[in-house]
């Protein structure tokens, strides 16, 4: 009897065990099913190479058959294209002849920042442009302010209070449609949709940017930490972009400066299924840029109060004023009076 009752609950503890492997089995297929499903959404792509700006930069130029024009300081060398030298008050731009027709695609864009100033004491950055107009010279980083379209932006100067939440170089997304202003001196946060902290300027290693649209989505993402991975910086849903617009990039120095280079920028193509559902949604004729819920990414940003020392010397400039004039106006007024006793005798 102790034979088999020891047989019984070793039988009932074998098929315990064994049902447990098999749920944890079949979660781990789930699991990796969906993780192949997730990666296979993007694993088909095709390099566009029209859109497509590569070595040796041969459709790159002044002639009729170029498919790039250069704007600027903007310069041609084997290794980069070469937006800004590191001299004062430059800016450049590289832009794309053709209009952009993608529905889902993918940006890839390697860059380098580099110059002899120290940290802080440089400037001021670059842009990647996707934009209804093109080749017109302005304000944001070597682009003009109310543009129509997308705009990518690696700040490494920080023009507004250092006590900010956030560290430079910094990586930031906006959308603009025509009447939005980028705010130079307080480095866009107004109308920023997303960004990051990325160290790309005199980095040791090489520095890339991802921008994926695809089903009203855009992401962003960084590598700048030589890891060869892709590190999320920001994730815009609802972002309604029409085709038709011209690629692009510029850059801009002012008081301080840096060389901004680029050395490639890469389109692909992505095939992406959509159900009858996302097919409908996306129908809908796009002519301005916008992004549904836009209030959710407005941020209040509060006007830079004195700090204890610049109210220190204020006001100490201030007594140190009135002082001044209390005693030219006692001076005044002891000549005005000894002139009117003068003229009594």
């Amino acid at each position: 009897n102790m034979a088999r009752l020891r047989s019984s609950v070793f039988s009932v503890f074998q098929f315990d065990l064994l049902r447990q492997l098999l749920c944890v089995l079949v979660a781990v297929c789930v699991l990796t099913q969906q993780s192949l499903a997730d990666q296979q959404e993007f694993l088909e792509d095709f390099l566009k190479r029209e859109y497509s700006l590569v070595k040796p930069y041969r459709g790159l130029g002044f002639s009729s058959s170029s498919q790039w024009d250069l704007m600027g300081t903007a310069m041609v060398t084997p290794d980069h294209v070469r937006l800004t030298p590191d001299q004062q008050s430059r800016q450049g731009a590289v832009w794309s002849r053709i209009p952009f027709v993608l529905r889902d695609w993918e940006l890839r864009v390697h860059f380098k920042i580099h110059g002899i100033g120290k940290k802080n004491l440089n400037g001021d950055g670059l842009a990647i442009w996707l934009t209804r107009d093109r080749m017109e010279n302005g304000p944001v980083f070597g682009n003009k302010n109310q543009f129509v379209g997308l705009g990518i932006f690696v700040d490494t100067y920080p023009n507004a209070d250092k006590t900010h939440d956030r560290t430079f170089p910094y990586v930031s997304v906006m959308l603009g449609n025509g009447t939005l202003m980028y705010d130079h001196d307080r480095d866009g946060r107004t109308t920023e949709l997303g960004g990051c902290t990325a160290m790309t300027r005199n980095s040791i290693y090489d520095t890339f940017l991802l921008v994926r649209y695809s089903k009203n989505k855009l992401t962003l993402m960084v590598d700048v930490d030589g890891k060869q991975e892709w590190r999320d910086c920001a994730e815009v849903n609802g972002l309604r972009l029409p085709t038709g617009y011209f690629l692009g990039a510029s850059s801009a120095t002012g008081d301080l400066s840096d060389n901004h280079d680029v050395i490639s920028m890469k389109v692909y193509q992505l095939t992406v299924e959509r159900t009858p559902e996302e097919e409908e949604e996306e129908e809908e004729m796009v002519t301005i840029p916008r992004v549904d819920n836009m209030y959710q990414f407005q941020v209040d940003v509060e006007e830079e109060g004195m700090s204890g020392l610049q109210l220190f010397f204020t006001l100490l400039f201030s007594v140190l004023g009135l002082a001044v004039l209390a005693v030219v106006g006692l001076v005044l007024y002891g000549r005005w009076k000894e002139n009117k006793r003068k003229r009594f005798y």
